[in-house]
């Protein structure tokens, strides 16, 4: 019986390659989806088969083209996902990870796992993005090829640890891992975001409360004053001065207008990469929040790179692709000079050290984890670790900050009312004193 050569796809989106006997190449085809496999290739070994190579090629190539039973028809022409506007958001593609390895973990093929996510998701980016991705699956790319063809939805890491999925045939195990990963990165971005907005909030009121104050009360204080002829203390003339100001077409302007061009050419310096190092410099160096900041950017590394070498990415391309993820350009020029050392022969744990970025501890323990063989779970620890730390942080940052806009409100407020009663009670005085 004719030998042929297949190349197929497996469930998980493995290509495999393999030798089987058949009477033909349709047959080789049809013996290889019973078992599974979709055919993206199929060749006649030299010798054998029941025709010219060329022919069993041709009738392979067009058998693994038609679709599946039971699946359903490509379009003809699908919409490109990269001429539609906006981006993908983290929570969706989140909820989408989470979704996809649930029917991975319930052993459904790739193919139709994408389908049913593509099906029941609301008409968007990520739907159009989904669909053609299962369509490149289908076609015979690896998922993580067809991930790569869109970098503005799946960044290098999410697409890195699919591919070592597949590498290793643990693509369910690794989509868990990753759901985990993003759900714990969205879970810590939500608790930051929802501890400021109280001060924002406060500050927006407090800032509208002061422009009402200066500009249609102090006015009328302003007109009282100069009637009755009293003189005003320092005090007084600076809050009228700055009434003054407030109040003219200029001043209100320059309100609004000097902030926002302040606004706009500092994004614009933050976009170079000398603006970002000073910027994360500075941020990590603040009184308050700056070990908060710093803490946050650890653990974003550690849980970064742990799951990373997890999943089996060697550690020169896992450093590589978290230099790009941590947020701070200060911690990425020091991963970049660890990478460059390790690749030199030296461990990871003295390099960190030298860069003074990094505490004690956490130096500690990876290099504890090097010695044992396990930096990939040590580094999950020191993650676990520093998240809880950040949350107890923002908790007690928050608790602090309460009383602290209280305080600088009531102070705004004490000066005006300060400012304008000084006056009226010379006034008074004055009054009682020609009465005696």
């Amino acid at each position: 019986m004719p030998t042929f050569t297949v190349e197929a796809v497996d469930p998980k989106g493995k290509r495999i390659k393999a030798d089987i006997e058949a009477t033909s190449a349709n047959d080789a085809i049809t013996k290889f989806k019973s078992r599974g496999y979709r055919p993206v290739k199929v060749n006649a070994k030299a010798g054998g088969g029941d025709g010219a190579a060329s022919s069993a090629v041709a009738q392979a190539t067009a058998a693994a083209a038609a679709p599946l039973p039971g699946a359903a028809m490509a379009k003809p022409a699908r919409r490109k996902a990269g001429f539609l506007a906006g981006r993908v958001r983290h929570k969706q593609l989140t909820q989408f990870t989470q979704q996809l390895s649930v029917l991975m973990d319930a052993g459904l093929p790739i193919v139709r796992s994408l389908k049913i996510l593509a099906k029941q998701m609301r008409p968007g980016l990520l739907k159009n993005i989904v669909s053609e991705v299962g369509e490149d699956v289908e076609t015979g790319s690896s998922f993580s090829e067809a991930l790569n063809k869109h970098p503005k939805a799946f960044t290098k890491l999410y697409v890195n640890m699919v591919k070592a999925g597949e590498a290793g045939g643990v693509l369910d195990v690794i989509l868990q891992r990753l759901a985990a990963f993003m759900e714990r990165m969205e879970a810590l971005k939500r608790k930051i975001v929802s501890a400021s907005i109280y001060p924002a909030v406060v500050i927006t009121i407090a800032v509208l409360v002061v422009w009402a104050i200066m500009t249609f009360i102090v006015p009328r204080f302003q007109d009282v004053f100069k009637q009755v002829n009293v003189e005003m203390p320092p005090m007084t003339v600076l809050l009228m001065s700055l009434s003054g100001f407030i109040s003219s077409g200029v001043g209100l302007v320059a309100l609004f207008l000097v902030p926002a061009i302040l606004v706009v050419l500092f994004i614009a310096w933050g976009k170079t990469r000398n603006g970002r190092l000073a910027i994360d410099r500075v941020k990590l160096n603040l009184p308050v929040m700056g070990p908060v900041l710093r803490k946050s950017v650890i653990a974003r590394f550690c849980r970064t790179l742990g799951t990373l070498l997890q999943s089996g990415v060697p550690i020169l391309e896992a450093l590589s692709i978290v230099k790009n993820t941590t947020g701070n350009e200060v911690v990425a020029l020091a991963i970049g000079k660890v990478h460059d050392s390790i690749r030199e022969g030296e461990s990871i744990a003295e390099p960190l050290a030298n860069t003074k970025v990094f505490d004690d501890i956490v130096i500690n323990m990876i290099d504890v984890g090097e010695e044992t063989g396990e930096l990939d779970k040590m580094l999950l620890k020191v993650a676990d670790t520093y998240d809880a730390e950040v949350d107890a942080a923002v908790s007690a940052l928050m608790s602090i900050l309460e009383p602290m806009l209280i305080v600088g409100l009531g102070d705004t407020v004490g000066f005006i009312v300060v400012a304008l009663f000084m006056p009226l009670i010379t006034l008074l005085q004055g009054i009682n004193a020609g009465k005696g």
